[in-house]
Order: structure tokens, then C-alpha cells, then sequence
């Protein structure tokens, strides 16, 4: 099969209306198949004040704010209207990416007209029970999520240590990588800018530890500020800049209130913002990539990291950065007291960090999930 003969019905449960690494990673997927030629049609919840426009046809889903994280939807599932929709648009795949009463409604339809169907995993949403007390509840959620992924005929991982959790939790029986890819003209050294740093009031000497991403509990917001306690118990010369909004940000402000604040970015300018750290840190256990790892590693920025999935197969560690055990607080702690003291180990893990971002083309990795499409098809075609 000819990847222009595909028609992929995409659902996500939140494709453009809040900015996050996983519906980016799928807005590029869309693109790169309309580019080779393919059908794609999207079903998601929609706001009237989406965060960008999105790639390829969009149909909006009925959904309703989600209790505690209204910026987030969840949608109702597939009523009638929509599934007309589905039967007409006559998708030969169809392309899950949350396991939501949308995705486990979407499931059963394909099912019910005999068309394959393939998950992707973007989020540990079991995970994200320990940061809000209820970790009682995990191995529930876990099984739940279980029979989601076991009624698909495959599913993707975006890494490897992703894909092994995956079988040791018995998700699936047919378990392949979707990686994600870095875009270089956003991301490389020659982004950072000394003026900008200035804005903020950060000399040229001022080492900059970092965190980026969504300012959410889960993110390990709690550690990041524990560890940052440490640094100036011990008068270690550092500045915290921290990029991105989000609910928790107050809470986070009140942790770390000598942080700079340079809010959400996007772009060039978020290129020039992380370029523009000295060290990143990201303490998040909840990863299934860590697409902002590998932006600060293109960006020639050491990284100290949880030892978790998605940080751990992209960090070397003691070589492009620091993976630490993550309940290990210290552990953490010295590994950015060292890259605060020492340029030249902070230049020498960035200078091989960037050198291993270097094979992450979105277009090659894409089309890992055209492969599993085309293989899915063939599968369910001769049986």
C-alpha cells in the first residue's frame, strides 16, 4: 500500500486548543501525511480561542470542561452526527491518541465496521495520580487504560523505556517507537541572546538553571523547587529562569520567588529561551519522550533529569547531562552545583548533547507511523 492510498481518521482529546508537546507532535504527523499524499481527517474537542491553527481538516466533538483544569476538555463521545461524519470520510485506519471516553468510543466504532486501529501514547495519566493524593487509585486507572490499548491492533511509544513500561504493564502484544523530532531552525545555539538575558537582569556570568514546560504539579514542580531550597542552602551561585504558564504557577511563584518568569513562549522566541538557559532541569516523571530534553539538547544545554522514561533514553549520562534517581534530592542537587561551578563541563556535555539530538528528523520519524499503518492494514487485510 501507497501511503496516498491511506484515509486516517485521527482522535485526540485536545488537538489545538491548548499547546502542548503531544498534539504538536500530532499536528506534524498530520502534515507530514497530507505531504505523502494521505486523507486525514481530525475529531477533537474545540474553543473558541484555540492556541494555533491546526493541520488538516478538524471536526469538533461535543465536550464539556474537565472539573479542576477547565483550559482542558473532555469530550462526550461519538454521537450520531459524528459517526455519519466517520462513515462518509470511510477511513481505512483510524488513529487513537488518548485512552478518553472519546478514544474508547472511537475504538468500538472501529471495531463495530471492521477497520484497524492503532493507539498512540503520549501521557502516563496513571502517573499523574501522585502528584494530586491519589495514589490508591493508580493501579485501577492502570487497568482501565489496560483494556483501552489491548482492544487495538497496535500501538506506538515515543521511546524505548516508554515501550518497555508499556509491556511489563501487558498494554499490548505488538509495541513499535514513534520518537519525536526537533525542529532546528527553532532549535540550535546560535539562538541564544545576551539581550535578552538582560531583560531579565541575567549577567553574562550568571549561570541559568531552567525549567520549561506547562506549570502543572506533575511536571515536578515540588522537586524542582526542593532541589533549587538546596542550591541556596549551600550559596550556590545560580539564577532560576522558568519558561511557561500554567495553574500551578502561583504555587510554584511562592516556592521560588527569586525565579525569573519569563512566561509562555513559542517559536523563535522559545528557541531563544532555552537556548539562552545554561543547564535544564526537568525532575518530571510523567514523560513518555521529553520533547523539552531534547529541545535544550539541540540547543547545546546540558540537562540533569529524572531517571524516568523519555529522559533516560535520550540523556548519557555523565556525558550530555545527569539522570537522577528521582526521589534523590541531593542527588539532583550536586548535579547542578557542579554544572554551576564548572563552564567548561557545562560546555562540553552541551557541545555532546547537541551532537546526539542530530538524528531526530520529524519527516524519518514520522514515517515510523506510516510503516505501522500500512503493516496494521496489511495485517488485517490477509489476515
Amino acid at each position: 500500500m501507497d501511503t496516498n492510498q491511506l484515509r486516517i481518521a485521527l482522535f485526540s482529546g485536545n488537538y489545538n486548543y491548548v499547546r502542548d508537546g503531544a498534539n504538536q507532535a500530532l499536528n506534524r504527523l498530520v502534515d507530514y501525511l497530507l505531504r505523502q499524499g494521505a486523507a486525514v481527517r481530525v475529531f477533537a474537542p474545540t474553543t473558541d480561542t484555540p492556541a494555533f491553527e491546526p493541520a488538516g481538516d478538524l471536526v469538533s466533538v461535543p465536550s464539556l470542561p474537565i472539573p479542576g483544569r477547565g483550559e482542558y476538555r473532555i469530550a462526550l463521545g461519538l454521537p450520531a452526527h459524528i459517526r455519519d461524519d466517520l462513515k462518509r470520510f470511510a477511513p481505512n485506519m483510524l488513529h487513537v491518541s488518548a485512552p478518553d471516553i472519546l478514544g474508547h468510543r472511537a475504538v468500538s466504532f472501529a471495531r463495530s465496521q471492521g477497520i484497524p486501529v492503532i493507539a498512540s501514547m503520549h501521557t502516563r495519566f496513571e502517573t499523574y495520580l501522585r502528584y494530586y493524593g491519589l495514589s490508591l487509585f493508580e493501579p485501577a486507572l492502570e487497568a482501565l487504560i489496560r483494556r483501552f490499548y489491548q482492544r487495538c491492533d497496535a500501538v506506538v511509544a515515543p521511546s524505548q523505556s516508554m515501550a518497555d513500561i508499556m509491556r511489563a504493564q501487558r498494554m499490548s502484544d505488538d509495541i513499535s517507537i514513534w520518537a519525536r523530532g526537533i525542529d532546528r531552525t527553532i532549535f540550535n545555539p546560535d539562538r541564544r541572546d545576551q539581550a535578552w538575558r538582560d531583560t531579565f537582569g541575567l549577567q553574562p556570568n550568571d549561570v541559568a538553571i531552567g525549567f520549561l514546560g506547562r506549570l502543572v504539579m506533575e511536571k515536578g514542580l515540588d522537586v524542582f523547587a526542593d532541589v533549587v531550597e538546596r542550591l541556596n542552602r549551600g550559596h550556590v551561585p545560580h539564577k532560576v529562569l522558568v519558561i511557561g504558564e500554567g495553574p500551578a504557577k502561583d504555587w510554584f511563584q511562592s516556592k521560588v520567588p527569586d525565579a525569573i518568569f519569563a512566561g509562555f513562549q513559542h517559536g523563535a522566541d522559545l528557541g531563544r529561551a532555552v537556548a539562552s538557559m545554561d543547564v535544564l532541569f526537568n525532575p518530571s516523571v510523567t514523560e513518555t519522550f521529553g520533547n523539552v530534553t531534547l529541545e535544550a539538547m539541540a540547543c547545546r544545554i546540558p540537562v540533569v533529569a529524572a531517571r524516568a522514561t523519555g529522559s533516560e533514553n535520550l540523556v548519557a549520562d555523565g556525558k550530555t547531562g545527569r539522570l537522577i534517581s528521582p526521589s534523590d534530592m541531593q542527588g539532583y542537587a550536586h548535579a547542578l552545583t557542579a554544572y554551576c561551578q564548572d563552564e567548561s563541563l557545562r560546555f562540553s556535555h552541551g557541545l555532546a548533547g547537541e551532537a546526539a539530538s542530530l538524528p531526530y528528523d520529524w519527516d524519518r520519524i514520522n514515517q515510523a507511523v506510516v510503516d505501522t499503518y500500512v503493516r496494521v492494514i496489511g495485517r488485517a487485510t490477509h489476515g
